[in-house]
């Protein structure tokens, strides 16, 4: 992955995020995509704290966009690493965000999301 790849990616992957449209989010990820976030154990008490599968992300995306009708990303900044990136951004709620995406053939099979304090 180069770092061309990772910004036209987080551009798209935030903007399908602050459109609110979660069938462009999934179209992000493989159909096998595991993703991990304290978020899960929040909002589907799921002690994992995985989502594994698009079925069950969407699962997820879709209660967590209708409990935050105000939902708005900003990225602050992108690394690339071999077949990962980073992506740093603030929430709606100007918390820092840290999303860890992982790739196979160009769509995201593995990842987590880590929050900083509230503010």
């Amino acid at each position: 992955m180069d770092l061309a790849f990772a910004q036209h990616f987080t551009e798209e992957w935030a903007a399908a995020w602050n459109s609110h449209d979660l069938e462009r989010v999934l179209a992000h990820y493989t159909e096998d995509v595991v993703f991990a976030s304290p978020r899960i154990l929040q909002l589907l008490g799921d002690p994992s704290g995985e989502a594994r599968g698009k079925d069950a992300l969407r699962a997820y995306w879709s209660k967590a966009l209708r409990l935050l009708p105000d939902l708005h990303f900003t990225v602050e900044d992108v690394r690339a690493s071999v077949d990962t990136l980073v992506i740093n951004y603030r929430n709606e709620r100007g918390q820092a965000v840290a999303e860890v995406l992982t790739f196979r053939a160009a769509l995201v099979c593995r990842g987590f999301g880590a929050y900083g304090p509230e503010v």
